[in-house]
């Protein structure tokens, strides 16, 4: 593409179309496609606490579980001077824009430098101690430059603003060592910090007693220098501290200093002014810093004003001449002793939005790149600037906040009155901005007290509207301040983020709050906290039907199980296991042969059924909760087969009960009946059995010991048909078997090739002689031995049922005992 000679193609035309009238490419839009962005990713981030890998997780909570061996961090490395050096450039706050302030000289300060220097190249930790806004930083600043070159670490400057000791502790740890995402626990970092030798300095100490004493035990190679107003608590009484006093200037030095403010000589009147106003302040250097900056201000009208009267035509004067333009007056007295009202009306409507955006955060006064989005305006971040200038701003570690005094000042004179409001307005923009990819853990930790007074700001309002914003921006900061290692910040922002919850009632916000306490008190080896925390947060999960987040809190609640000692993990409260679950039925306890048929053909021969009592199995040892649910499904699945199997036998006994019934003529077959051509009604029918009681006695038994199957006929020895019925009126013989015999309906398999009629009585085998069988198709039964019998005539019936072998029992016990037929 040639960058001078485009072609047609690139402004949006084909070269086959009309070249005639080019129009431009449509500019990128300021502000993106809001309907059609790309999902942005969690960010999630890795780090080793001790032997833990905890991996810090914004949606379902963080995860923590034992360091693998391979997976431990090399030992930590300390800094050389050149990266201590860039180190303590980039944590200083940062230049305000607009003109620089002018340099303050330290006045009256000398012996007390000389004193503090000195102290400390002896190895003395020193306690500096002074009223707001005495000085205490610009001398600290002063003797930090004069002590680089005593310690073999040099120095490190700390901000003890709202730090407990622990945080210091591992403050100094970063400022000395470096350890990208690792964060040793106590024992570790204590181990470390026992050989460092350094030079610390910390401002605005809230330490004492024992708290002071713990920080000064672990670390018995440094010397600290410490500065606190007269508020804090005093160390103990085995501390080994000096004390060193500071007061404020005199008369003559606290007008040289307001001499440097304004840049320079004061007048006789400003000079009396400035006068009483130590006699009010005591001498405070921050009083005649903003009494200059007034003083600054009343000249920069004195110019304006002379400057827009110079601008006017000299014919549109009056005839009298141009007024001189009239004096401004000097402030009153209790205006120079608080002076924040009468600076602040004075500047621009940025900078006084900024005010009250801070007076809305506690005195944090937001980074200067927020300013923009904050107040609404593009060129906000140069109020900062302003601010520095009237002296209303004092740097606090790598930010700045209200000077002493300023806050209840602003307070006073109406700043306070929309601070919910713009605490909101902060909340919202924090949480938009703490949850961005973009923004480094490092970013949102150097701006952690601002966010967190925007959210302790929401908490009290009992407002839910106002408790979900601090939600929000505690659920964004939160994990920006574990992947940060700022755990004070991080357990600060949870307990908040909690605490909004309940008032708002965001129940799964609550569980995820009471995880990560729960998490961070294992890493800290708090087990019981950590141990309620967590069974909290399960259970909360668990009526929500959160498996993700239910099964992170087991997780760990089964590595506190381990810390702790405990043979079996506690299952929390209304909280159930899941057991596995099985599909596939369950066999019968005595399980079915395969070549057994589930639905058994029922034969002639079969006269009663067997019902045999299987031994139940063997009672299973109780399983508690967990086997109940486990076999919860196999146990309905056993159950609807065993119905099954009870249906079926309830069908075979039924069967077996109503088959001695009588049933109609020529429906059944029997042997001692033979098949009849001349039976219209019922095509081949059977002949009854005689009456004769001769007859009867003698077949009564006489078959019993065949086999053959229903269908087949007895061939006889004489080859006469048997006959078919019995003469009427006769009665049967005890022998004779009952019409109740079970018979069956099967038909038959083989006829008689030319059907007689039935003789009056069958014949009876010869002795000697047995019937011919088949050997049954069907399973074998378990039947009763059969019966000895006298010998008889061979039967000459040509029957198309089964040998007389159902006999009923009854019938078998009355027959008269026999030999058995050989």
């Amino acid at each position: 593409m040639d960058p001078t000679n485009r072609g047609p193609e690139e402004y949006g035309h084909d070269r086959s179309g009309d070249d005639g009238g080019r129009r431009r490419q449509p500019r990128d839009p300021l502000t993106p496609d809001f309907g059609h962005q790309t999902p942005q990713q969690a960010r999630m981030v890795q780090l080793t606490t001790g032997d833990f890998l905890l991996t810090v997780n914004p949606v379902d909570g963080s995860e923590i579980e034992p360091c693998r061996p391979g997976e431990r961090p090399e030992a930590p490395t300390r800094y050389t001077a050149a990266q201590r050096v860039e180190r303590e450039r980039a944590a200083a706050p940062p230049v305000p824009p607009g003109p620089p302030a002018p340099q303050m000289p330290l006045l009256e300060r000398q012996e007390e430098r000389e004193r503090l220097v000195r102290l400390l190249s002896r190895g003395r930790s020193v306690r500096l101690t002074g009223p707001a806004g005495a000085g205490r930083t610009a001398l600290l600043d002063a003797v930090a430059g004069d002590c680089a070159d005593l310690a073999p670490d040099g120095v490190v400057r700390l901000s003890g603003y709202k730090r407990s000791a622990t945080e210091l502790l591992y403050a100094l740890f970063g400022a000395v060592y470096g350890a990208p995402l690792h964060r040793p626990d106590r024992e570790g970092l204590l181990a470390l910090l026992h050989g460092v030798g350094v030079v610390v300095v910390v401002d605005d100490l809230e330490l004492g007693g024992a708290a002071l004493q713990e920080l000064l035990d672990a670390t018995p190679e440094c010397a600290f220098l410490f500065a606190a107003t007269p508020e804090v608590s005093a160390p103990a009484a085995e501390a080994n501290l000096e004390e060193v006093f500071l007061t404020g200037l005199g008369r003559s030095a606290s007008i040289e200093l307001m001499e440097h403010v304004v840049e320079r000589a004061l007048t006789d009147e400003e000079a009396n002014w400035a006068g009483d106003l130590w006699f009010e302040s005591e001498g405070l250097p921050l009083r005649f810093v903003q009494a200059g900056a007034l003083l600054r201000q009343r000249d920069d009208l004195h110019a304006g004003q002379g400057a827009a009267d110079g601008d006017d035509d000299p014919a549109d004067a009056s005839p009298f001449g141009r007024p001189e333009p009239a004096d401004l007056p000097l402030p009153s007295l209790g205006e120079g002793a608080a002076p924040a009202a009468l600076l602040a009306s004075r500047l621009t409507e940025a900078a006084r939005e900024t005010l009250r955006f801070a007076v809305a955060l506690g005195g944090e006064v937001p980074h200067q790149a927020h300013l923009p989005a904050l107040v609404g305006d593009t060129h906000a971040d140069a109020a900062l600037g302003e601010l520095a200038l009237t002296g209303m701003l004092s740097p606090a570690g790598p930010r700045y906040r209200l000077a002493a005094g300023v806050l209840t000042q602003l307070e006073a004179s109406g700043y306070g009155e929309s601070a919910d409001a713009h605490a909101r307005s902060a909340a919202q923009h924090y949480a938009w901005w703490a949850g961005h990819p973009s923004v480094t853990p490092e970013r949102a930790v150097a701006e952690a007290d601002a966010l967190l007074a925007s959210m302790a700001r929401l908490v009290p309002a009992e407002a839910p509207g106002q408790a979900s914003v601090a939600v929000l921006l505690a659920r964004s900061a939160a994990p920006a301040f574990a992947a940060g290692m700022q755990w004070g910040a991080w357990e600060k922002a949870l307990r908040t983020g909690q605490e909004a919850a309940r008032i708002a009632g965001e129940v799964a916000e609550e569980a995820y709050f009471h995880h990560e306490l729960g998490v961070l008190a294992l890493c800290t080896g708090h087990l019981d906290r950590a141990r309620a925390e967590l069974e909290a947060s399960v259970g909360m999960r668990g009526a929500l039907a959160d498996k993700a987040g239910a099964v992170a809190g087991r997780r760990a609640l089964a590595l506190v199980a381990d810390r702790s000692g405990e043979p079996v993990l506690r299952t929390p409260v209304g909280e159930e296991v899941p057991a596995p679950r099985h599909d596939e039925s369950a066999p019968p306890p005595g399980g079915l042969p395969a070549s057994t048929p589930l639905f058994p053909r029922q034969t002639a021969e079969t006269s009663t059924t067997l019902l045999t009592r299987q031994s139940p199995p063997p009672a299973r040892g109780p399983g508690g909760p967990l086997g109940v649910l486990r076999g919860a499904r196999r146990n309905i699945v056993a159950v609807g087969a065993g119905a099954l199997l009870a249906a079926v036998l309830g069908t075979v006994v039924t069967l077996g009960a109503t088959s001695g019934e009588e049933e109609p003529e020529g429906q059944t077959v029997t042997t001692e009946q033979s098949a009849n051509a001349d039976d219209s009604e019922n095509g081949l029918g059977a002949d009854e059995p005689t009456d004769d009681p001769a007859t009867d006695e003698g077949t009564a038994g006489g078959d019993s010991t065949t086999g053959a199957p229903s269908g087949t006929a007895s061939p006889s020895p004489s080859g006469s048909p048997s006959p078919s019925s019995s003469s009427p009126g006769t009665t049967p013989g005890p022998g004779t078997p009952s019409s109740s015999a079970p018979t069956g309906e099967d038909p038959p398999t083989e006829e008689s090739p030319e059907p007689t009629k039935s003789t009056p009585a069958p014949t009876e085998s010869e002795p000697g002689t047995e019937t011919p069988t088949e050997t049954p198709t069907d399973p074998p039964t378990t039947e009763e031995p059969p019966t000895e019998e006298p010998p008889t005539e061979p039967e000459t019936s040509n029957s198309a049922s089964g040998p007389a072998e159902t006999v009923t029992a009854s019938a078998t016990e009355s027959a008269p005992a026999s030999p058995a037929v050989v």
